[in-house]
């Protein structure tokens, strides 16, 4: 083993399970030697699948776990379980000090209930919000969360999730002062709900924290660049997040359609393959593979269940930079930050 960070992975989670997971993280290793693996699942299985990879050999160890979580288990059955499950044995190693990060391709729901309980949420920090990056027209990705994790949320819950959304965007995009807004129907102040339009009171006040607030933002806008960190519910979010994925796939789908459509459209897509192969790079999901649970006491990544190779390899990658620059910390120091000077206004 390396000194590196080991990387706990949930070997039986995802569409196709350890040969996916264990060929991803061999691609992570070519890119980064340093790191080390935990494989948790089927130990024959795992085995035979790290056999194929030569580099993985003195990075790996396998711990087998008899049963996993399944995609459509509810997470309250999950839980019931987890000590004995891939997932749930993961994310422990983490609580247990083992591994710096856990990753699952597997149910978000289960992932979630899993980790709250074991990890439990930081200081000052109600829920843990799904966040991830999305492709824009811009230099640099963007934040946004929650994409899943809470249905439902309240104005402390938005405004945390401002604070780790841009102290995510610190740690991935190198950003030092990012620019966050709230995903609302409108830009006006006036539009939105009551919690939305007090989140953003709140959030314009709070100029001492390392992020910019700039105010609210449309659905329209997500993908143009403009914005650093988007902040919504996780019932937004997701819909949000899902749409923008099918209107990705509907575009390719259509281009590839009238490209077929005749021989002269045939040729000009002969002409137009370079900046097809561009497009189809900047929207292909694998490229962007690997959404966080932040607010826990511990690093958990989330992996696209229908990734591959590359999508594990990325979803790895975003838990060792996670790991490398301690976004656990950046957030509790931000959090702080906020509490004192909220505490000291309340006090005047």
């Amino acid at each position: 083993m390396s000194e590196g960070p080991f990387i706990a992975i949930d070997a039986m989670g995802g569409d196709s399970g350890p040969s996916v997971m264990i060929a991803g993280a061999s691609r992570a290793l070519r890119s980064d030697p340093a790191l080390n693996f935990i494989f948790y699942g089927d130990e024959k299985q795992i085995a035979a699948e790290v056999k194929k990879h030569k580099n993985l050999q003195s990075h790996t160890a396998i711990v087998h776990a008899s049963e996993a979580i399944t995609a459509s288990e509810k997470p309250s059955q999950a839980l019931r379980r987890a000590r004995t499950t891939s997932m749930g044995m993961a994310i422990n190693a983490v609580k247990e000090g083992q591994a710096s990060a856990a990753l699952s391709a597997g149910n978000t729901g289960a992932m979630m209930a899993i980790s709250k309980l074991a990890l439990r949420t930081l200081l000052g920090i109600d829920r843990p919000a799904l966040a991830a990056l999305l492709p824009t027209l811009g230099d640099k990705d963007c934040v946004m969360l929650d994409l899943g994790a809470n249905t439902e949320c309240d104005v402390q819950n938005l405004v945390q999730f401002a604070v780790m959304g841009a102290a995510y965007a610190r740690t991935v995009l190198n950003i030092p002062k990012p620019r966050v807004r709230l995903l609302n129907i409108g830009t006006e102040e006036l539009k939105g709900t009551g919690e939305i339009k007090e989140a953003a009171a709140l959030l314009r006040d709070a100029d001492y924290l390392p992020f910019k607030f700039d105010g609210f933002t449309e659905g329209d806008q997500l993908s143009r660049g403009g914005i650093d960190v988007i902040v919504t519910d996780g019932f937004s979010g997701n819909i949000a997040l899902k749409t923008a994925e099918g209107t990705a796939r509907f575009v390719t789908d259509l281009l590839r359609r009238a490209f077929k459509s005749s021989l002269r459209s045939k040729a000009g897509f002969a002409l137009s393959k370079p900046a097809l192969n561009l497009l189809k790079v900047h929207l292909d999901p694998n490229n962007h593979n690997g959404a966080v649970f932040l607010g826990l006491n511990g690093l958990v990544v989330k992996s696209h269940g229908g990734a591959n190779a590359k999508g594990v390899a990325n979803a790895i990658h975003v838990a060792d930079q996670m790991v490398r620059n301690d976004i656990t910390r950046r957030i509790s120091e931000d959090l702080d930050n906020f509490r004192a000077h909220a505490f000291n206004g309340d006090g005047q």
